[in-house]
């Protein structure tokens, strides 16, 4: 099992909302940006407009989960963060899947089928 790799530091952040692309979806806006490296390294975030700490760690486990399952289409070299919109939480995984798939797609960073 690929353990995801995640963005930490405060630089790389501020590098990915200054100088990236974006692609949204129904439930999900993608950043990105090349990183320089071999392998993309995620992030994933929900603010407080999702809801309570309850919803949004669960706007976050069903992102991190729609990813895992789409992660062998996505092309390496990227920092990526997914931030949660604010219907997230009454969808289930497979419509969050979906979501993520479509923004990839439009950001030009997979080959699949992006249908929402």
């Amino acid at each position: 099992m690929n353990r995801i790799k995640t963005i930490t530091k405060k630089e790389d952040f501020d590098k990915l909302y200054r100088r990236s692309g974006s692609a949204g979806s129904r439930h999900v806006v993608v950043l990105y940006r090349k990183n320089g490296l071999s392998e993309s390294r995620q992030a994933f975030i929900a603010s407080k407009k999702v809801g309570n700490s309850v919803q949004r760690n669960r706007a976050r486990r069903l992102m991190k989960e729609a990813y895992r399952l789409t992660d062998e289409q996505v092309s390496g070299g990227y920092d990526i963060a997914f931030i949660a919109r604010n219907g997230i939480n009454a969808c289930k995984c497979a419509d969050v899947q979906r979501s993520i798939e479509a923004a990839l797609k439009r950001a030009g960073l997979t080959g699949g089928t992006g249908r929402e």
